[in-house]
């Protein structure tokens, strides 16, 4: 597995940790890099995901939700729903700028890992629909925060990592 992909599922496994138990993000972070020993640049990039997703969750599932209408988010598989939140930050918000192709094709690899056998075409559907408006979804977010409308975005979540 590649190093960023190895840091990619580090972020999957936490968040999806985070969503299903409600543990704090800092104590969940802190534990899943010392189990999978990653190097200090690998671990920054998975803490830098989980920290942006995760205050963010309302307002990603409600652009998700838009591009998958016939699944309610909070109704998905806790794999598939983390996965798409984190590739849409990822395409739409992270500092590293990594290309939206690329992006989707680590999450492709990370359902095919972690999800069931439909989880990666499901996966692949719906960020592709995603890409096709994510201008608009950073123009968005970019009012909301702008306006200071922190509802619209959704609220930042007690024990932030």
């Amino acid at each position: 597995m590649k190093a960023r992909t190895r840091a990619r599922a580090l972020a999957l496994k936490a968040l999806y940790e985070i969503d299903l138990a409600g543990h704090p993000p800092a104590t969940v972070l802190r534990e899943r890099i010392q189990e999978e020993g990653l190097e200090p640049e690998l671990a920054a990039f998975a803490r830098q995901i989980v920290e942006g997703v995760v205050p963010l969750r309302p307002w990603l599932d409600q652009h998700i939700a838009r591009h998958a209408p016939a699944w309610p988010v909070e109704h998905l598989p806790a794999i598939e729903r983390n996965l798409l939140r984190m590739a849409l930050w990822e395409m739409a918000l992270s500092p590293e700028r990594t290309p939206p192709r690329v992006v989707v094709n680590e999450a492709v690899e990370l359902a095919k890992m972690f999800g069931s056998e439909s989880t990666p075409r499901f996966v692949n559907g719906v960020l592709g629909s995603l890409v096709r408006e994510l201008e608009a979804i950073r123009r968005d977010l970019r009012r909301a925060m702008g306006d200071g409308d922190r509802d619209s975005l959704g609220s930042p979540s007690t024990g932030e990592a």
